[in-house]
């Protein structure tokens, strides 16, 4: 408050003096410059009634006629001259003398430009600091955040899906609370627990809940946190975090995104200094710390493959924890946790919900929870039926419905036996039954869409079970080649994925006679899966290219005539289910079994 306050003290001194000085700019009268000899013929011509002499200038007034007439004023330089009073006085001219004040001029000049100059800098370099979250010039401090137990709110009742990884960090919940307990055998808790995982799996929420179920401050920064444009900056930050940590002891260090700048050093050839020296930092305050007062380290990050192997040692990040995607019990356990507030209906079933969702995380069955509610919203019902957790997957999965996007009737029936051409080839290879056809579009280019719900979570797929896989998604494209004669660029997403799938089958997993049992390629990122935008790491010759193409190939031309042939044998099935589609735009499970019949 004191700092307020003088701070709006020199506001008031500042605008004051402003004031003044516009003031005396606006009512001053008129001044005219003119050399020393005009100034003594209008004193001759006895213009100037009245003088005042200083040690530099001679200021001479003339009063004109008129009540509304301002005094003109003439200044002059002064040159030595022995004669000017004498002068003054043979022409009746008052005179008098002044003393300049030095100092006066000086703040006027320079002084007050310099003070204005300071309030916009400071004022510029305050909002700057606002916005950043920091001062301008606090470099050096860190940004951790620090939340206590009541104010992080989370606890291990609200995670759900990763019992496992619980189980693990209940250790250190009980070392926090009794440290006593571990010292008094000696065992030493783990310095460093790093969380991988794909994005979205609960890392973060499972770090806040260790600190929740303590109950210790929670210093919680990113990686990204740590890296500035000046080199040295980054390490300064680890170094305070540090010692604010161990002032603060027991307490838990999070720092989310560790990859950012933990990356492993020399595996490019461009350096970056300033990343480098924090992450040296690190390893130096990480070696420098003692388990026994209460610190802990947590870690998360999706790139373990990339970190530095110094991190990973022994001593440093002694034990990893994978936060992995839920299973089907998981996936049940996370959307109970995320409805214990939501009115559901009697027709909601949270089992069906989690089996129609393989591969989500705990991220993504919250959208679509929260999904659910507002279309329960928009439809101004007090609780949320199966109908809206439907659309709400369906919207995730596919995109949004545009009901009002006009399709000519050629284009619409093309995309209807697309579709049943999908469904029916998936009926027919596959055990997962199809839940839902629809020719309404749906996201960004998506005309039609056929959902199939897995019965089960699947963690191992036979080289049959892929090859199905391609026929289904050849199905579309066979249906429209048999029925039409042609084919569209409708199929150009089904045979990205029907590539990718052969090639995977061929470089990974090994089940080509001509390229036999080595593995080709590899995935260069564990959790992120962005192999198909950055492509594998090739470890074969370009001979080797060549018999992979032609495998690829084959691949995809046998399962697309086995695919034909059976498109062709249920010709008349698939055009029945193809113009009631047309006539209701959408079929759901039990509709499309009675027409497909055995």
């Amino acid at each position: 408050m004191e700092k307020k306050t003088h701070f709006s003290i020199w506001y008031a001194i500042v605008v004051i003096m402003i004031i003044m000085i516009i003031q005396s700019l606006l009512f001053r009268p008129n001044v005219q410059t003119i050399s020393y000899s005009e100034f003594l013929k209008k004193v001759g011509n006895h213009s100037i009634k009245k003088v005042v002499i200083s040690d530099q200038r001679l200021v001479g007034v003339e009063q004109k006629s008129g009540k509304n007439s301002h005094p003109e004023e003439y200044v002059a330089v002064r040159v030595p001259d022995d004669t000017l009073v004498k002068t003054l006085k043979e022409n009746n001219v008052d005179f008098s003398g002044k003393l300049e004040n030095p100092w006066a001029k000086n703040i006027i000049s320079w002084i007050l430009p310099l003070a204005i100059l300071f309030l916009v800098w400071r004022f510029i370099f305050r909002k700057m600091g606002k916005g950043m979250g920091a001062g301008i010039l606090s470099f050096g401090q860190n940004k951790a955040k620090i939340y206590a137990e009541h104010q992080t709110g989370v606890t291990f009742d609200d995670v759900a899906g990763e019992d496992e990884a619980k189980e693990e960090l209940i250790e250190i919940v009980q070392f926090l609370k009794n440290p006593e307990k571990y010292n008094r055998v000696g065992a030493r808790l783990p310095k460093g627990v790093l969380l991988v995982g794909p994005p979205g799996a609960g890392k973060t929420l499972l770090a806040k809940a260790v600190a929740g179920e303590a109950g210790v401050p929670f210093f919680s920064m990113s990686g990204s946190d740590f890296v500035e444009m000046f080199v040295g900056v980054g390490a300064a930050r680890v170094r305070d975090l540090f010692k604010q940590a161990q002032q603060q002891a027991p307490c838990i260090i999070f720092i989310d995104e560790l990859d950012a700048v933990g990356r492993a050093r020399g595996i490019t050839p461009y350096s970056n200094d300033e990343r480098e020296q924090t992450l040296n930092q690190l390893l130096s305050e990480m070696d420098g710390f003692n388990t026994a007062n209460g610190i802990v380290l947590l870690a998360a990050t999706n790139r373990p493959e990339i970190l530095d192997p110094a991190l990973m040692r022994p001593g440093r990040f002694d034990r990893q924890i994978l936060v992995d995607r839920p299973d089907l019990n998981g996936r049940y356990e996370i959307l109970k946790v995320h409805t214990k507030e939501v009115i559901l209906s009697d027709d909601v079933d949270l089992n069906r919900i989690a089996a129609a969702t393989p591969g989500f995380v705990g991220a993504d069955l919250a959208n679509i929870v929260n999904e659910a509610l507002l279309l329960a919203v928009r439809k101004d019902v007090d609780e949320v039926h199966m109908a809206e957790f439907d659309e709400a997957i369906e919207r995730v999965v596919a995109g949004l419905e545009k009901k009002n996007k006009i399709i000519n009737r050629k284009e619409r029936e093309r995309v209807a036996y697309h579709e049943v051409g999908h469904a029916v080839i998936g009926a027919l290879e596959t055990d997962e039954p199809v839940h839902k056809i629809s020719i309404i579009p749906r996201g960004i280019g998506a005309l039609g869409y056929t959902i199939q719900l897995p019965t089960e979570d699947r963690y191992l797929m036979t080289k049959t079970e892929l090859l199905n896989k391609i026929a289904v998604l050849l199905g579309g494209r066979a249906s429209e080649e048999v029925f039409f004669g042609d084919v569209s660029t409708g199929s150009q997403n089904d045979l990205e994925k029907a590539t990718d799938t052969a090639r995977k089958m061929v470089t990974v997993y090994s089940m080509s006679e001509k390229i036999g049992l080595p593995t080709l390629e590899k995935p260069p990122q564990q959790f992120l899966q962005m192999q198909q935008q950055f492509g594998m790491v090739k470890e074969y010759s370009s001979e080797t290219a060549e018999i992979v193409d032609e495998e690829v190939r084959r691949i995809l031309s046998e399962t697309y005539e086995r695919v034909k042939n059976d498109i062709a044998k249920n010709k008349m099935k698939i055009s029945r289910i193809a113009k009631e589609l047309l006539k209701s735009e959408v079929l759901d499970e039990k509709t499309f079994k009675k027409l497909l019949g055995k």
